[in-house]
């Protein structure tokens, strides 16, 4: 085969293919050991969680008081017990399905609802975005404990409640973001042609608008899961959360709070892996923001 020249007429090394943006985004995210050391401990987390009754090594909510608060490294008890002589290890393995639970899935609805409203505001623009807008402030201007706490009162305790009231939280704070992009990507060069070419609102959104406005949200939205673990727990802890006997961590750390004198050791776990899931989750949101070089 003959060798392809240049117009020099020197022979080319090599052909350059151009990559696609996600390609380029997964190449230089695996090239970040401590976002892909976090993603390996988050995974890690979720499988253990997924596959808690096959690899739990005692029955979780079999309780005997003559076991209770045994410490770590008793025989048959590698973490220990609680304060009701459940096996500590396989309640923080299937614990973790509930906080995981309740860190990812509110911020997943609200990226969806926040993500919506704040892509319509920011495209509309005008008297539609104020209204919009607006409507959100009142919800951002209360701090997110604060409202949370408030919202699971009223509601009530309990799962389905405290994933509203966590929803509620992260709706406005996405919306902004959201808001804030698509009203950039708006006035492009770009949009103003597909709109002078004929395109309707509906298709310039979904197909010039949203594949912007798409990954700076997500890219905040993973930031959030954090704040939702820990929130999710602080509600639990308050018993505004998950309900006994339910293993949750926040609501391990409660019933622990008791033993901290006599098993210190113990009664920190739940804290512990609330501690390290949730620097996890940041590690793996800044590692996608400067994959994805997206601006803070």
């Amino acid at each position: 085969m003959a060798a392809i020249l240049t117009p020099g007429g020197a022979p080319l090394a090599s052909v350059v293919r151009s990559r696609s943006h996600g390609a380029n985004v997964l190449r230089r995210l695996v090239r970040n050991p401590v976002a892909m050391g976090a993603a390996a401990l988050i995974l890690l987390l979720i499988l253990a969680a997924l596959l808690a009754p096959w690899i739990m090594p005692a029955d979780p909510f079999a309780t005997s008081m003559f076991k209770r608060l045994r410490p770590i490294g008793t025989a048959g008890y590698p973490l220990g017990t609680d304060e009701l002589g459940r096996d500590l290890l396989s309640r923080l393995i299937l614990g973790g399905r509930l906080s995981l639970f309740m860190g990812i899935a509110p911020v997943l609805m609200a990226f969806v609802v926040g993500g919506a409203l704040g892509v319509f505001a920011g495209y509309a623009g005008g008297k539609l975005n104020t209204v919009v807008m607006r409507c959100i402030d009142v919800l951002y201007a209360f701090p997110s404990v604060l409202l949370a706490i408030a919202l699971s009162g009223a509601l009530g305790a309990g799962i389905t409640n405290a994933l509203i009231s966590l929803t509620v939280v992260f709706v406005p704070q996405i919306a902004r973001i959201a808001e804030s992009v698509t009203t950039q990507v708006r006035r492009s060069d770009y949009v103003d042609a597909a709109r002078a070419s004929g395109a309707g609102a509906f298709t310039i959104v979904r197909r010039h608008v949203l594949g912007n406005v798409v990954g700076p949200i997500f890219v905040y939205a993973t930031s959030l899961i954090s704040v939702s673990m820990i929130l999710a727990s602080g509600l639990s802890f308050l018993g505004l959360g998950v309900k006994p006997p339910q293993p949750e961590w926040g609501l391990m750390l409660n019933t622990l709070r008791t033993a901290i004198y006599s098993q210190p050791l113990i009664a920190a776990l739940p804290g512990a892996l609330i501690f390290v899931t949730s620097i996890s989750f940041n590690m793996l949101a800044d590692g996608l923001r400067q994959a994805m070089e997206v601006k803070q």
